[in-house]
């Protein structure tokens, strides 16, 4: 039992490490880095289960989370920017994979459907500023029980990077 915590505590972390990707990634880097879990539960194994609000759900479009993002620029159009869509999907690939499925919860959860969910501002909020939403917003704290304890590492995007993730999550079906 001791050497399958060990070898899950080994994971966790060396998946929280690669959240953090290198240079020349697209990432705006700075010297600072997320600190990882000392301990990860034996429930965090990467075993993928289909996405699905949990049970007790918080849904709050009016929460726009804690960060910079007050109002989504450039706004949500009517249909998709493909364009900015397809940024999205390589950043997220570079920067958000080893956590998080696209459309199945893994680590973290999935962002398939997560604008039926969240404001946009929340979501864009919550990837520029994860630290200060898991401490002080509701809904960031449950996500992060759900998680078993496993925050979501500050990837030191800009707003502009994030804004393209979002409009990649509009893509996702």
């Amino acid at each position: 039992m001791k050497s399958l915590r060990l070898t899950l505590s080994v994971l966790a972390i060396t998946a929280l490490a690669s959240c953090n990707g290198g240079s020349g990634n697209g990432q705006n880097n700075n010297d600072s880095q997320p600190a990882a879990a000392t301990e990860t539960p034996a429930a965090a194994t990467p075993a993928e289960t289909p996405a699905a609000p949990a049970a007790g759900a918080n849904v709050d479009l009016n929460n726009k989370g804690i960060g910079p993002v007050k109002a989504v620029n450039p706004p949500l159009g009517a249909t998709v920017d493909q364009a900015l869509a397809e940024k999205g999907k390589e950043l997220f690939k570079i920067n958000c994979t080893a956590c998080h499925k696209p459309t199945k919860k893994f680590i973290g959860p999935a962002p398939k459907g997560i604008l039926e969910r969240r404001a946009p501002e929340w979501v864009m909020n919550m990837i520029l500023n994860p630290e200060e939403m898991i401490a002080n917003d509701p809904i960031a704290k449950q996500l992060l029980l759900e998680a078993n304890g496993a925050p979501m590492a500050n990837q030191h995007l800009n707003e502009e990077q994030a804004r393209a993730i979002l409009e990649y999550f509009r893509t996702i079906e």
